[in-house]
């Protein structure tokens, strides 16, 4: 144990961690962000969207904390009401904003649904305020106005001024801890208020209990338990300061509490080592001489405080800011290395490495140092007795498509233990469900679809090991024929699910028949006969909501009569999750041969294709689906959504591959930007991002669950992949420019490829693929 003597009395301060992991690292000579030379191209800010979904602040690649600025506190709802605005505060930082409230360690990044924002933490001088105040009136309470002239994001750095109180707030992390330096005026006066009632998609009831203990003049641990998109949600914390607070309190909000019991003979407001409640705000004094550092350590655990304590002490030792900011920034570096690619312009190399960033944001660490963590259960397991390390937010729906196929590729541990993290959740979920949208030990039903079988099914395909393959076979199959999930027994009965039974009866069938398509490959590759011929079948279900009296795939009910009043352009109540069906009919990404023939032909598809990314969508048909905006429209192609991410890729199963090279290469300039407005809709936990590095590089996997990538038009002039393996994958690109956009002809090791694909058994054995580009296509 380590002690420490405060006021002549020994406290209990920490206890001895055993690994050594962050002491090895501070033991090194790490290199400043100056001497990483693919760091300097991540742009936080840059990459975040107009929704404002993606978090700016500091963070360690796959962390479990983001530490990150809130410019708002928008509630979810109002009198019950439902508050549209809150949306843009999925990640609690809008550009557009003019005041911060607060510094929170926890976040999604660019998803379209929302929760999280634990232990905001905000410095302030002079008056003591507890209430964040208003926007309009910044000076009603604690929150400050600040200027993007002096905000500076970079990987693992945020940096901005608080104008009000003329502090120099900077933030840095660990995996597991959150690291805040702020600079003071000189005061007596100076605060720092810890702030249990901030949440992201904010309402009434949604704290369940707070609780904080004191245990010494620099040292405050606790928990909080929120009832929200996680509906049950407990996470445990540690904070340390670098100096003794001369006082503290606090202030209880709630409304509920009327009864205190025989505590009331304590006055508990004000130095009382015990704090607990339902809506608690407290803070802590301090004085501060001119230029004066007041540095905050904050631990979060899964498990407990003595977690957090652990997980300090491993982690971050010491008070040195930049020495922690260090060596999360050569983290980054070892990540961003693992692609060294050469562009036409430092633009599109700032895309590419912020997109990287983004992709290794999410999944999440979600044990101790000690591998102890929380199950959906809600009992605690232990990932070291299983060899793995366990991850949450599973944002599956989304990052199905391209992020964990490109985790195969370049984070393969990191796949298989995400592929354990997946199958310990089954093991312990009541009803025998892999996770849907997994968060923090809780399952949250997000989206639709059972996307984690993909998931397993790719990582079977492309030989990632860490997980037991049978295991996930019994597994993908129980949870495709589980009887209490969205409709499976009316889809198995009917080959589709009826108009009557579900608002998004169509999408939900689609990505069935898809997931089945999965499961079918893991099945031949696992040598199952049986269960590959009765999810083959299942595969082919997206024949059956196809009408071919209008060419597009259709609600229907339990008799097979398709819907009479139905819109294809419509995006709302119309039997389609978050697209409509313009875009759900080539939602078909294991059978594009199959789909070409259903819709009529080559000519025919092509004429679709090209229809899609032509034809203008109206704001009609939009406005009332939040994850839809302008920005993410090329026509009435959705790419600021993933329904539609395959769909550029399709024209290589037509006549006219040459499409494919066009529009990939338009999408690429069109929808990511160096902006405010980077992305043209939700990141998603690093989809979006992860589609643009495929692309970039030259090819994209349309059907995971297959080995094989499409190929299309890379934007890079050159690339070096270097494998886990130790192996080198070089990609080099002819005659590249911004009008050389098709290609020409495409060599793997110097052999000429007659088709559009090339296996992840390619990559991964190393070799070079060589691009030969020109500005006029193939006919």
């Amino acid at each position: 144990m380590i002690k420490s003597t405060v006021k002549g009395r020994r406290v209990l301060v920490l206890s001895t961690a055993i690994a050594i992991t962050m002491t090895q690292l501070q033991a090194q000579t790490i290199p400043t962000d100056q001497t990483l030379p693919l760091v300097k191209y991540v742009k936080p800010i840059i990459g975040t969207e107009r929704m404002g979904h993606t978090f700016p602040g500091a963070t360690v690649p796959f962390g479990a904390v983001q530490l990150s600025p809130e410019t708002d506190t928008i509630p979810y709802s109002v009198d019950g009401k439902y508050v549209p605005d809150v949306y843009k505060y999925c990640a609690g930082y809008q550009y557009d904003d003019a005041t911060i409230v607060g510094f929170a360690h926890t976040h999604f990044n660019g998803t379209g649904h929302s929760d999280l924002g634990d232990f905001l933490i905000m410095p302030t001088v002079g008056k003591l305020q507890l209430n964040p105040g208003t926007a309009a009136d910044p000076a009603s309470g604690f929150r400050s106005r600040f200027s993007h002239t002096t905000e500076q994001a970079a990987a693992n750095y945020y940096k901005v001024d608080l104008e009000d109180y003329h502090i120099k707030a900077e933030l840095t992390t660990t995996t597991r801890v959150g690291m805040h330096k702020y600079t003071f005026p000189a005061t007596d006066s100076a605060h720092i208020i810890l702030d249990m009632m901030y949440n992201l998609y904010n309402y009434p009831g949604k704290d369940v209990w707070t609780y904080l203990r004191i245990i010494n003049d620099s040292t405050v641990v606790g928990y909080r338990q929120t009832n929200g998109w996680a509906k049950n949600r407990t996470e445990y914390f540690a904070m340390q300061f670098s100096k003794p607070f001369k006082s503290y309190g606090y202030k209880n909000y709630s409304t509920t509490e009327p009864y205190i019991g025989f505590w009331r003979r304590f006055d508990m407001r004000k130095n009382f080592p015990l704090i607990q409640g339902h809506d608690i705000r407290a803070y802590f004094d301090f004085d501060a001489k001119a230029g004066e550092s007041i540095e905050i350590k904050m631990a979060l655990s899964p498990v407990s405080y003595q977690g957090a304590l652990d997980n300090m002490q491993e982690e971050a030792r010491g008070w040195d800011f930049n020495q922690i900011k260090n060596a999360g920034q050569l983290a980054w570096e070892k990540e961003l290395e693992k692609v060294k690619i050469e562009t036409l312009n430092d633009s599109d190399k700032v895309n590419f490495y912020t997109a990287m960033y983004h992709s290794f944001i999410n999944p999440t660490i979600y044990m101790d140092v000690d591998g102890n963590y929380k199950g959906l259960d809600q009992q605690i397991h232990n990932a070291n007795d299983s060899h793995f390390t366990n991850y949450t937010t599973f944002s599956l729906w989304d990052t199905h498509r391209a992020l964990h196929p490109l985790f195969t590729l370049l984070q393969p541990k990191r796949a298989g233990d995400m592929v354990e993290s997946m199958l310990k959740h089954f093991d312990q979920s009541i009803i025998h469900m892999l996770p849907v949208w997994s968060t923090y030990a809780n399952e949250g039903w997000c989206m639709t679809g059972y996307h984690a079988v993909s998931v397993i099914a790719d990582a079977i395909a492309k030989n990632i090991n860490g997980f037991d393959q049978q295991k996930a076979l019994q597994a993908v199959i129980t949870t495709a024929t589980n009887p209490l999930y969205d409709n499976i027994p009316a889809y198995e009965k009917y080959g589709y699910i009826p108009d009557s039974l579900s608002g998004t009866s169509v999408s939900t069938t689609l990505e069935y028949a898809y997931d089945d398509w999965c499961i079918a490959q893991m099945a031949k590759k696992l040598g199952n006969d049986s269960i590959y011929e009765q999810f083959s079948k299942r595969a082919m279900n997206y024949k059956n909501v196809y009408d071919p009296s209008i060419g597009y795939m259709r609600p229907k009910d339990k008799n097979g009569v398709f819907r009479k009043n139905f819109d294809p352009l419509e995006t709302s109540g119309e039997g389609f999750i978050e697209g409509n069906a313009w875009n759900y009919t080539l939602y078909v990404p294991h059978d594009p041969k199959g789909l070409i023939q259903l819709t009529g032909g080559d000519k025919a598809f092509i004429k679709r294709l090209d229809a899609l990314f032509t034809t203008y969508l109206p704001d009609k048909y939009f406005e009332h689906t939040e994850d839809i905006t302008r920005d993410g429209l090329i026509g009435n192609y959705v790419h600021g959504n993933e329904p539609s991410h395959h769909i550029a890729y399709l024209y290589n199963w037509t006549s006219e591959p040459w499409k494919t090279q066009s529009t990939v290469r338009m999408i690429l300039k069109s929808q990511y930007h160096n902006g405010p407005d980077g992305l043209g809709g939700n990141d998603d936990t690093g989809q979006m991002s992860a589609w643009y590095i495929f692309s970039a590089l030259g090819f994209y996997p349309v059907a995971p669950g297959s080995d094989l990538y499409n190929l299309g038009s890379p934007l890079v002039k050159s690339a070096t992949i270097q494998l886990e393996n130790g192996k080198t994958f070089a990609i080099k690109v002819v005659g590249q420019s911004e009008q050389n956009v098709y290609v020409s002809k495409v060599e793997l090791d110097g052999k000429t490829l007659s088709d559009k694909t090339i296996s992840q058994s390619d990559i991964t054995s190393g070799g070079n693929l060589t691009f030969y580009m020109s500005n006029k296509h193939k006919k």
